[in-house]
């Protein structure tokens, strides 16, 4: 049973990211310290260095050779349950949107798995539930992070080629006009397929490489492997470097949670009734999806329980940054991140009682 200690000690995890939030909406709205430009600058500076370093000093620490495969296929399961269900809805409704998928996507299998979720889980099942909670943000920082790039990526491209310059298009159907007159209207069908997915993919790849959040999941990923198999400590120099940005990676991320709210005309930025959309994906759609994809795997006692409880956090901070550096839908996210973290420990708690049944 939680008491109340451990309901101060959750509460003592979430106040001072509020602060920083808060600090950060004050600074734009009433005292002007911020233009615009550093705010976006700002952003910036978390998505290119704070987050990067969190994600590597995150996945450092973790064994890799002890991970709980059931959980990771439970994960991957969910991601993939979401992702189908949100192309077959977009569909139905004839949006094609990438950006509505991505944003699906993000609120309803990306929680905020680091600030909530290890306090939270750690009164509820113990020390055990926070190994387990490590491993899930290790998967999200090596793997589901970098999807969510890959996918910003592509976006980012296909909105690029909607609004290319009319000559381009116009020496794409010249050149399919000579194919056509060679080889038919077979040619004409098939061969811009083929030109357009490698050029496509190529970009996206290269950006992805040159992504600071990808160099340090690797890197964490190696180091973590190095430690684990033979005790090698980092330097403490190196290890101190790491530390004093990665550390404050999560209260930046609020900080420009806050820039964020300060420059739109109201704090629910994207509307009550799609506030209400995200919060009903967030805390209903995706511990559904987890629960279905544990039971798939066979998850059973605290392992099940855990991997239901962390689908139930708010959305994560990382995914609305992202968002924010691709204008993809962050007044939606922004949303999911505030108001999402001020109702967590209830739902959190109803959770908790409905497994315990």
């Amino acid at each position: 049973m939680i008491s109340l200690t451990d309901a101060y000690h959750v509460v003592a995890a979430t106040v001072p990211l509020y602060v920083a939030m808060i600090l950060a909406y004050i600074s734009v709205k009433w005292w002007k310290l911020f233009t615009p430009d550093q705010c976006s600058g700002i952003n910036k500076f978390v998505a290119k260095f704070s987050i990067p370093l969190l994600s590597f000093q995150v996945i450092s620490t973790n064994n890799p050779y002890k991970m709980n495969m059931r959980l990771v296929c439970a994960d991957f399961l969910q991601k993939l349950f979401a992702f189908s269900a949100l192309v077959v809805i977009m569909k139905i409704r004839s949006r094609g949107n990438l950006g509505w998928i991505i944003t699906g996507l993000s609120l309803s299998t990306l929680p905020n798995t680091l600030i909530l979720g290890i306090p939270i889980l750690r009164a509820m099942y113990g020390d055990e539930a926070v190994v387990l909670l490590t491993q899930i943000v290790v998967l999200q920082s090596i793997i589901w992070y970098n999807v969510l790039l890959f996918l910003f990526e592509v976006n980012m491209i296909k909105q690029d080629s909607l609004t290319a310059p009319t000559e381009g298009t116009g020496e794409m159907e010249a050149q399919q006009e000579a194919q056509q007159q060679e080889g038919g209207e077979e040619a004409k069908n098939t061969t811009p397929k083929r030109t357009r997915f490698m050029p496509v993919l190529l970009t996206v790849g290269k950006k992805l490489i040159t992504n600071p959040n990808t160099h340090a999941t690797v890197l964490g990923l190696i180091w973590a492997t190095i430690h684990f198999r033979w005790g090698v400590q980092l330097p403490k120099i190196i290890a101190q470097s790491i530390s004093i940005l990665s550390d404050g990676g999560l209260g930046m991320a609020m900080f420009s949670v806050g820039l964020f709210m300060a420059s739109r005309a109201n704090i629910i930025a994207c509307g009550t009734r799609m506030a209400v959309l995200a919060m009903a994906v967030k805390f209903i759609a995706g511990p559904a999806l987890m629960a279905v994809s544990s039971i798939a795997v066979g998850l059973r006692g605290t392992s099940f329980r855990v991997a239901i409880m962390q689908a139930a956090l708010p959305q994560g901070i990382v995914p609305f940054v992202f968002a924010k550096e691709y204008n993809i839908h962050p007044d939606i996210l922004s949303t999911g991140v505030i108001f999402g973290m001020l109702i967590s420990l209830p739902i959190a708690l109803a959770y908790y009682f409905l497994l315990a049944i």
